[in-house]
Parts: structure tokens; sequence; C-alpha cells
């Protein structure tokens, strides 16, 4: 085959003479569009990775149809785009990123999804994997929760993580951001994002600091490689890795078809503790979450029955809200604690919008907003916090 045609001309597990490990092909086939999960499954059921990329490389339409069962379009697309892409410079992309291709059967793969029913046959990470070491809880809720949603599923998220508990979400909007928020303002165990993209699409937009502090402390995991779109379809698959990961699931608030109850169910499924957050009985947030527990799902009213939920003892691991050394608040001649509340201009604001007006990093801005809670010169609510002091902002404000 000519050069023209874009394959190389180095033989299947080859490039420029170098030996290609599998992440690479996996990297490769993982780009391939419409090339989903369970699509990639069915092909390396009958394949090596880099088998699989030379059968699409060399044309066999026909066969690969038939193992992957898709129809003729996507399968020539698949031989075109397999034709003129290059599986090292693919992997190479990921790793100039600081993006690890973990591949299913090797040391670097999560010992947690070792066994489970439906284990991705390739990860791809950034961040500190052995977070995966400590014990973890996803907690998750529905985007459009209430303050009081938001609120608990904030102090649930830094309580766990002050005990060394990682606290896992799915970076989303509401419930998920809230208790990510509060894991990294507990100066604790850093958080597990899982997501339904390419670790560079960032969705939703709204939460690019937060994604970003996620990667910078904690760790980030998608089935998806770089470039891949927010598809809907990747969220509901992305629960089950979510469910998977965790020693328990934590539903803090869900309407009666949310996606958290998806994950619960998913943990069930892999004989996960779950537990929810009773609400109000007239509140649609809660109609799911309050139906899991008429279910038989535990019942969630405190930290203490968080601890209790995961095994883990008060004594065992203090609680400890600020950094040590820290004072129980910020001093008023503060020069950042300053900067901060001038940031406010006496109007409610998230922690995305005032790390964007302040350029400070989130853990830190996150901690300083709790000691400037504590102290009385702000108010949170929600995702939002409101300055107090001479000025005072109305009830009605969002929040």
């Amino acid at each position: 085959m000519s050069p023209e045609d874009g394959v190389a001309a180095s033989p299947p597990g080859t490039a420029g003479g170098e030996t290609l490990g599998d992440e690479a092909y996996l990297a490769a086939l993982s780009s391939l569009a419409g090339m989903g999960p369970a699509r990639l499954e069915r092909l390396l059921a009958r394949w090596e990775p880099a088998e699989a990329w030379s059968v699409l490389a060399g044309g066999r339409l026909s066969e690969v149809a038939r193992v992957a069962r898709v129809g003729e379009k996507v399968g020539q697309r698949w031989v075109s785009d397999a034709r003129r892409a290059d599986p090292a410079e693919i992997h190479l992309r990921h790793s100039r990123s600081g993006v690890t291709v973990r591949r299913r059967g090797t040391s670097a793969y999560p010992e947690r999804l070792i066994g489970d029913p439906e284990p991705p046959a390739v990860l791809f990470s950034q961040g500190e994997a052995a977070l995966l070491e400590r014990p973890t809880v996803t907690i998750v809720g529905t985007r459009r929760c209430t303050r009081y949603g938001a609120d608990v599923a904030f102090d649930l998220g830094k309580a766990a993580a002050a005990h060394g508990v990682a606290v896992i979400s799915g970076l989303a909007v509401g419930i998920d951001a809230a208790a990510h928020a509060g894991a990294l303002a507990a100066d604790g165990a850093p958080p597990v994002g899982v997501v339904g993209s390419g670790l560079d699409r960032i969705y939703p937009r709204e939460n690019a600091v937060l994604w970003r502090m996620v990667a910078q402390r904690g760790l980030l995991l998608s089935e998806a490689p770089l470039g891949t779109a927010p598809e809907r379809w990747r969220f509901p698959a992305r629960n089950r890795i979510m469910a998977a990961l965790s020693d328990a699931c934590v539903v803090v608030e869900s309407h009666a078809d949310g996606g958290a109850l998806l994950t619960a169910t998913e943990a069930v499924q892999r004989s996960r503790a779950v537990a929810a957050v009773p609400g109000p009985i007239r509140s649609p947030a809660s109609a799911g979450s309050n139906r899991l527990i008429a279910e038989g799902a535990g019942v969630l009213c405190d930290v203490g029955d968080l601890l209790v939920l995961l095994d883990i003892s008060r004594t065992r691991l203090p609680l400890q809200d600020v950094p040590a050394g820290a004072g129980d608040s910020a001093p008023v001649g503060d020069s950042t604690a300053v900067a901060i509340l001038d940031a406010f201009d006496w109007m409610p604001a998230t922690l995305e919008m005032l790390a964007s007006r302040t350029g400070l990093d989130l853990g830190e801005l996150a901690w300083h907003l709790e000691n400037l809670n504590a102290s009385g010169l702000l108010a949170r609510r929600g995702l939002w916090y409101e300055r107090r002091g001479e000025t005072s902002v109305p009830a009605g404000r969002p929040g």
C-alpha cells in the first residue's frame, strides 16, 4: 500500500523501527468515530489491539463489520480513518497531555475494576492513580439541586475527604460539583472525577476550574480518548465505573427519573453499600432519593452515618476542617481574604466565579472561603457565597 494512503510502512506493532505497546493501539481504536465500549470489546474478543488495527488498516471491511456488529457505513469510516491515522502519534499526543492509557490486564489498570461485570477495556487518566487505594465514596445527585442538597453534598464531601476518603463524582453541575468542592476545601484526600468525554473536552464549561483542580490535585478518569465529545450515551456508561470504583454510593438528591439512580443501581449490582439523604416529601429534587430509602437503601442523616457506612472510625482518622496550624478564622488583615471579599462587589458568587476573579488556586480559595464563612464574613448557600457586612444581600438572590 502506498504512503499516500496514510498507512505506516512499518509492520503491525512498530513505528519507525520502535515497537508500539497495546496502549497505543487501544488509544487509536478508541479514537475511531462511533467506537463505543461494546464495539471495542467485540473487536478485542477476536483480535489483539495491534492486530485489530492492522485488520482495519488493511481494509477487511466485511470481517470488521461482522465482528463489531456495525453497518457498512460505520465500517467504511473506520477503515478510512485507520488508513490515515498513526497510532504512535495518537499515543504521543496523550502522553504529552499528561494522560496515561491504562489497559485492562496490566498492573496500571485499577485493581478495583478487576472482576467487574463490565470492566472498561481501556481507561484514560490524569493525576494520581494511587488515590484509588484509599477508601472511596461516590457522591451523586441531581444537576437541578436545591440549596439544601448542595449544602449537604458539600459537607459530606468535606467530611469524607477530611477522614482520608477519596470522593468520587461525575463533575456535573449541582450535587457532583458541590461534593467535589467540599472535598477540595477539606485539605484531606483529593477527589476523583469520572467523566463522559475526553479529558481535554471539559463539560460542563462552568465547571472548568473545578475540573482542572481535580486533575491537578486528584484523579480524572475517562473511558474516552482525547478529543471525544460529551455524547449523551457516555454519561450512563460512566456511572458503572463510578459505582465500581467506590466502597459506597451516596445519593444526596435525585428527581424521580434522575441519572443518580442509575449509579445507585450499578452500585447495588456490584454489592456496594448504597445510602440516600432524606429530603422534603414535597420537593421534586428528593423524590428519587426518598424512593431509594423506601426500597431499602441506607438512610444518611449526618456525617456520623457516612462514617458508619464506610466503616471509618472518628478516633482513627480525626476530622480536620482546616490545615494544621491554621487559626479558627481568617485574620481581618489577611490580604488574600480582603481580595476575596473585594471580588464579591456585594453580589452572590460561586467558587468558579471567585476563582476567575482572584486567580487563586481552587483549593486555597475554598479554604479561605470556609474560614470567612466561619468568621461570619460570608454566608454559603448551596454553590453560592454571599458577603455579609454593612450591606446585606436580599434573600431572593440566586443560590
